[in-house]
């Protein structure tokens, strides 16, 4: 039961960081693979990687957040697998400003695309996933949806309201063979937070209240997400892993 074996699996925003680590480790663990990306190039780029190292994997130029792509999401699914054992939601996007500085469109981008479409998506795919009696949705969270960190405010509701998604969805679909799940990173090192990262004050500042005295690295984090995909967790819903190294547990 410590595989993927044989398990349909679809990660959103899979080229790069957490949800690139996430299809590398399925592919390893034998589940087949359907990575979507709003660049045709970094999906191009990456199935080419993928036959290199010897995988079968598919990519799919989607942005969930558009309901034309969802479709196109879904009638890939009907067309080649007809079911779906594993949801990943990994795409997810932030802008860094303070809460008077937003334009509407920046902020409502934000919980569009970090909160709405993880719903939407899930919605549309939910004939598959009850089709399979076990099916696992794993959401990619945020420390952010737990404490302030820094973020802005529009990424920290998104990421907290994915949360209590997390948790409503979990019971809702509990009879429909549907788990639900969350896990809620620290600091990762992905391009999303790079820039971030590489200023000295930033980074001194993360590791003061961090006690394992790192970030952590994307691979970290998508072995929490297969953990939670596997059939090994089964009796774990409607739950969000914090992957912080210790910043939670901190008073000072």
């Amino acid at each position: 039961m410590w595989n993927l074996n044989d398990r349909k699996a679809l990660i959103t925003g899979g080229t790069k960081g957490i949800g690139r680590a996430t299809v590398l480790e399925f592919l390893e663990l034998g589940a087949e693979v359907l990575f979507t990306s709003r660049s045709e190039n970094d999906v191009l780029k990456f199935e080419e990687e993928l036959r290199d190292k010897g995988f079968k994997a598919s990519g799919l130029v989607a942005d969930s957040s558009k309901n034309e792509d969802r479709v196109k999401i879904k009638e890939w699914i009907a067309e080649n697998w007809k079911e779906l054992n594993i949801l990943v939601h990994n795409a997810g996007i932030n802008i860094r400003k303070k809460a008077n500085d937003y334009a509407e469109e920046e902020f409502r981008k934000v919980v569009e695309i970090n909160l709405i479409s993880p719903f939407e998506l899930s919605r549309v795919l939910y004939p598959f996933l009850k089709k399979t009696g076990k099916a696992s949705i794993v959401n990619v969270a945020s420390s952010a949806a737990i404490q302030d960190v820094g973020t802005g405010v529009p990424y920290a509701m998104s990421k907290s309201g994915l949360l209590q998604q997390t948790r409503s969805l979990a019971v809702e679909w509990a009879l429909d063979g549907i788990r639900v799940n969350a896990v809620s990173p620290w600091f990762t090192k992905t391009p999303l937070t790079k820039d971030y990262l590489e200023q000295e004050e930033k980074m001194k500042k993360i590791l003061g209240r961090t006690p394992l005295q790192r970030v952590a690295e994307a691979e970290e984090i998508s072995a929490i997400i297969s953990f939670l995909a596997m059939e090994k967790s089964s009796f774990i819903t409607g739950q969000n892993i914090i992957a912080d190294g210790g910043m939670s547990i901190t008073a000072l």
